[in-house]
C-alpha cells in the first residue's frame, strides 16, 4: 500500500486495488505502474508484461485473470508471467520496498504495522498444489504476514516486508494440556511466532536507514510475545526502533505480587473517552476466546491510564531471558452493557508516557492499526484473492510431480545437449522440452497438441530406458 502525492495505492505480490483521492483512473494507474518501473526481473519482456498485468488489474481488480485481460494473447502472457520462475514476491516487490523506505524517510514519525492473515483456498473438487492445513485438516491455504507502514495520521506509504507461509500438518491428536506442554518445550525459532520476531528484526533494518523518522513498531495482542519484548532495538544512532504492542497476558512484574494490570489500575485516570466499538461475529458458533465472541455495535465510554513498570522474566528451558522495564497504558470500559465483555487494551509500550498529550498520542496510534485489516479486506473482498483459481500455491509444478528423473533427464540431455540442472524444471518448461524430441516448433503463443505429445512420450521412454 502506497501513498503518492495523496494517491492511495495497495499492492499485493499477484493482485493490485488501487484507490483515488480527486485523480483520474489513468493517474492513479499510472502511479502503480510507477511503482513497479525498477522491478528487475531478468528480462525486460517481464517487466512489460507485469505493467501490462498492473494496469489491468488496476483497472478491475474484482475480475478474474481472464475476464481483466484484453484477450486470450494476454491471458495466456498473464498465466506464463505467473509461472515464470523469475517472478517471486520478492522480485515484485523489491522496487516497492525501496520506494516504501525512501517515503518513510521523509516522516517525522512511522507506524510499522505487522499482522497474519490466512488465505483460505479450499476447492470442492481439486485442492490448490502446494498449499497446506488451516486449522483443520478439510480447509487449506497460506498465511502471509506484511509489514506495512502508515504515517502517524493513518495514510498507508507502502508494505516494508512481508512473509508467506504454508503448515505442512497439524496435530489434531493432543489433549490441550499436551499441546500447552509441547510449546513451552520448543524453542520460539522453531514455532510460527517467530514470524513477529522476524518482523520486528526487518523493522529495524528500515529504521537504521532511516535516522530522521522515528519508526514505532505496532503489533495486535498476537504480538506479545517475551522474546519479542526483550529484542535489541538499537539502531546506531539516536532512535531506536520503539514498539507497542497491545498485550494479551496479565504480566509479572519485578514487584512481588502485582502484575502489569495491577500496577495500571493503581494509577489516577489521566483522562476519559468514548469509543465506537464495531460488531463482531464469532467464526464458529462453539467460539470461547472473549476477543472472538460475538457482540453488538456500541458506544463504550473508557478510561485511560499509564504507568511505568519492570517485567519479570519468564522462565524458558533453552535460555535465560532479562527483565524489561517498559511502559503500560491502559484503555478500560465503565458501564459495560450486561452480557458485553469491557473494551480493554493493555498497550505495552517503549514509547514516553510522561504526559497526558504523548499518551493520547499512544493510544491513537494504536487505532492505526486498523489500517492493516482494511488492507487484508481490500485483498480477500476488492481482488479476491482466495477466489482466483490458480492450480497450484508455488509458480509452477515440478515435473518430477509427473515424471520420474530418469524420464525427464534424458530428455533435457537429449534436446538441450547439456547436463540437466540439480533443480527439476518445471511441468510446462518439461512438456515443451518433451513436444522437441521429434520436430515440433516451439512458439509463444501455441502449445503442443495431443497427438504431438503421445508421440513425443513414447520417444521420452525410449531414452529413459536406454
Amino acid at each position: 500500500m502506497i501513498e503518492t502525492c495523496s494517491k492511495r495505492i495497495l499492492l499485493s505480490p499477484k493482485q493490485f486495488l488501487f484507490v483515488t483521492e480527486g485523480f483520474s483512473m489513468e493517474s492513479a494507474l499510472s502511479a502503480l505502474v510507477d511503482e513497479v518501473a525498477g522491478v528487475k526481473l531478468g528480462d525486460k519482456r517481464l517487466t512489460k508484461r507485469l505493467a501490462i498485468i498492473l494496469d489491468r488489474l488496476g483497472a478491475q481488480p474484482n475480475l478474474s485473470i481472464p475476464a481483466a485481460m484484453h484477450g486470450r494473447n494476454e491471458t495466456e502472457a498473464a498465466y506464463r508471467f505467473f509461472a515464470n520462475e523469475a517472478v517471486t514476491p520478492d522480485a515484485v516487490f523489491s522496487n516497492h520496498y525501496a520506494m516504501t523506505r525512501r517515503r518513510i524517510s521523509q516522516e517525522t514519525d512511522c507506524l510499522l504495522v505487522q499482522d497474519t492473515t490466512e488465505v483460505v483456498l479450499t476447492r470442492p473438487q481439486q485442492q490448490v498444489e502446494g498449499a497446506g492445513p488451516m486449522s483443520s485438516d478439510s480447509q487449506f491455504g497460506a498465511f502471509v504476514h506484511p509489514l506495512m507502514a502508515f504515517t502517524a495520521n493513518g495514510i498507508p506509504l507502502g508494505i516494508a516486508w512481508h512473509k508467506n507461509w504454508v503448515r505442512t500438518e497439524i496435530e489434531t491428536g493432543m489433549t490441550p494440556a499436551e499441546k500447552k506442554k509441547e510449546r513451552n518445550a520448543t524453542p520460539i525459532e522453531d514455532k510460527e511466532s517467530i514470524r513477529w520476531i522476524e518482523g520486528l528484526r526487518e523493522a529495524l533494518n528500515v529504521a537504521r536507514v532511516c535516522p530522521n523518522t522515528r519508526c514505532i513498531l505496532i503489533g495486535d495482542s498476537e504480538a506479545d510475545i517475551y522474546e519479542l519484548l526483550s529484542e535489541p532495538r538499537d539502531t546506531g544512532h539516536n532512535r531506536p526502533l520503539e514498539i507497542l504492542i497491545r498485550g494479551c497476558q496479565e504480566r509479572a512484574t519485578t514487584q512481588s505480587g502485582r502484575n502489569i494490570l495491577d500496577h495500571a489500575r493503581a494509577t489516577p485516570c489521566l483522562y476519559t473517552a468514548t469509543v465506537n466499538v464495531s460488531p463482531r461475529k464469532a467464526k464458529t458458533k462453539v467460539e470461547t476466546r472473549k476477543r472472538a465472541s460475538e457482540r453488538p455495535a456500541r458506544v463504550a465510554n473508557v478510561e485511560v491510564r499509564a504507568c511505568q513498570t519492570t517485567l519479570r522474566a519468564p522462565w524458558r528451558h533453552d535460555r535465560k531471558l532479562p527483565d524489561i522495564p517498559i511502559n503500560i497504558v491502559l484503555v478500560e470500559e465503565t458501564g459495560t452493557p450486561n452480557g458485553q465483555e469491557p473494551l480493554q487494551w493493555i498497550l505495552v509500550t517503549t514509547l514516553p508516557i510522561e504526559t497526558d498529550e504523548q499518551v493520547r498520542t499512544i493510544v491513537t496510534y494504536y487505532c492505526h492499526r486498523w489500517g492493516i485489516e482494511v488492507y487484508f479486506k481490500t485483498l480477500k473482498s476488492g481482488c479476491r484473492i482466495e477466489e482466483r483459481q490458480f492450480e497450484f500455491l508455488d509458480r509452477e509444478m515440478n515435473c518430477e510431480h509427473v515424471f520420474e528423473p530418469s524420464e525427464w533427464k534424458a530428455v533435457y540431455l537429449v534436446v538441450t545437449k547439456t547436463d540437466p540442472p540439480k533443480t527439476p524444471p518445471g511441468l510446462n518448461a518439461m512438456i515443451r522440452l518433451i513436444a522437441l524430441l521429434g520436430g515440433y516448433v516451439s512458439r509463444t503463443k501455441t502449445v503442443p497438441g495431443t497427438q504431438t505429445l503421445w508421440i513425443r512420450l513414447q520417444r521420452m521412454h525410449d531414452f529413459a530406458n536406454c
